[in-house]
């Protein structure tokens, strides 16, 4: 009896083990990346690499950029750095518009109709990420099949990771280095109509609203903001049976901007229609961009533009440092948790949570 009850119990059933969640930090990459032969290059080698137009430096000094690492952190603010005199002599297009109305699709037909007259693009897509895994599907190049292999094509797809402030941050650097590679024209396509919107907006030269025609509310649920942002506002899938719709549309739009408010650079916003599909309208698109810019240097509104961006973009250099430095101090992280736990338990209001850290803080200075 004993022996019997020693033997082990057998069961037709059997529970499998979990799928263990996997690393933050692909062991493998990290592996490759640190091997001994690897040769790591110089600050002067990526500056000399990107200058040539080499895409593989390039590339590699915008991983760089986003990746979270100090010592990248570090390199890349160096190579930035080196790269700002070569930079700045481009046209900046930001391309935005509700899903589905044919983003990828336009840019690739308008960056092949660029590239035919000689022009060097980088396109910098930026995909929506999830926000539970941090994921993306960067499927920007599958998307624009003839663009991703033409040799004056650059299509670089960032994911948003849940944070406009970063991805602007980054897409600011990135549009340096590319420029600095030689790319005469950069387009950031946004992840669809919203706040991502005001990001690109403040680092382009011109702000394109794609639309469609004939989809029941012309505007789309598109926000005023949006609209008056909007150096021109072009409606896209201007073929076939949808034709007429999208001329309905046209006259429609063109109608209502003229009752928004006057822009800062005296430039009257227009509507034009296109067909991505069968390419019609798409040169005329480059001609009314062309146009933009040769009025706004002639008025100075360029060169201002420009100016402004600059300080908005050391003014959140500012904002993201102090951002940084309050939430790396040791006591703070303590004091923190504290004040959280009193927080829970309505000992404490918000806001005297928040003053109790940041008196902390300052009293630290």
């Amino acid at each position: 009896m004993d022996s019997e009850s020693n033997k082990p119990f057998k069961s037709a059933l059997k529970v499998n083990d979990g799928i263990p969640q996997p690393p933050s930090v692909n062991e493998g990459a990290a592996r490759h990346f640190s091997k001994p032969g690897r040769k790591n290059l110089t600050p002067d080698q990526y500056i000399k690499g990107i200058s040539e137009g080499n895409r593989t430096i390039l590339s590699q000094a915008i991983t760089l950029i986003e990746s979270s690492l100090l010592s990248h952190q570090e390199l890349a603010q160096t190579i930035i750095s080196k790269c700002l005199p070569l930079s700045g002599n481009s046209i900046r297009i930001g391309i935005t518009g509700v899903p589905g109305v044919g983003k990828s699709t336009f840019i690739e037909a308008f960056g092949k109709h660029l590239t035919s007259k000689g022009h060097k693009i980088a396109v910098l897509a930026i995909d929506p990420s999830s926000s539970r895994s941090r994921g993306s599907i960067l499927g920007d190049k599958t998307r624009m099949e003839e663009l991703s292999v033409d040799n004056n094509a650059f299509i670089r797809p960032s994911p948003a990771a849940g944070s406009l402030g970063g991805v602007a941050r980054k897409t600011r650097e990135t549009i340096i280095l590319c420029e600095a590679a030689g790319y005469d024209t950069i387009l950031v396509e946004t992840v669809g109509v919203g706040q991502s919107e005001i990001a690109v907006h403040s680092m382009v030269d011109f702000f394109l609203l794609l639309m469609l025609g004939g989809a029941g509310d012309e505007l789309q649920g598109i926000k005023r903001g949006i609209m008056e942002m909007a150096d021109a506002v072009v409606i896209n899938k201007a073929d076939g049976d949808n034709l007429n719709r999208v001329n309905v549309a046209k006259a429609e739009l063109r109608s209502a901007l003229h009752y928004y408010p006057p822009t800062e650079s005296a430039w009257q916003p227009v509507c034009e229609a296109c067909s991505a599909l069968t390419k019609a309208g798409i040169p005329e698109v480059a001609v009314l961009i062309n146009k933009y810019v040769q009025f706004t240097k002639d008025n100075g509104y360029f060169d201002k533009r420009r100016l402004q961006q600059s300080k908005q973009i050391m003014m959140n250099m500012i904002d993201q440092a102090l951002h940084d430095h309050f939430y790396q101090q040791v006591e703070i992280k303590k004091l923190m948790s504290r004040v959280e736990a009193d927080l829970q338990q309505e000992k404490i209001s918000a806001y005297v949570a928040g003053q109790i850290l940041l008196e902390r803080y300052f009293s630290k200075e």
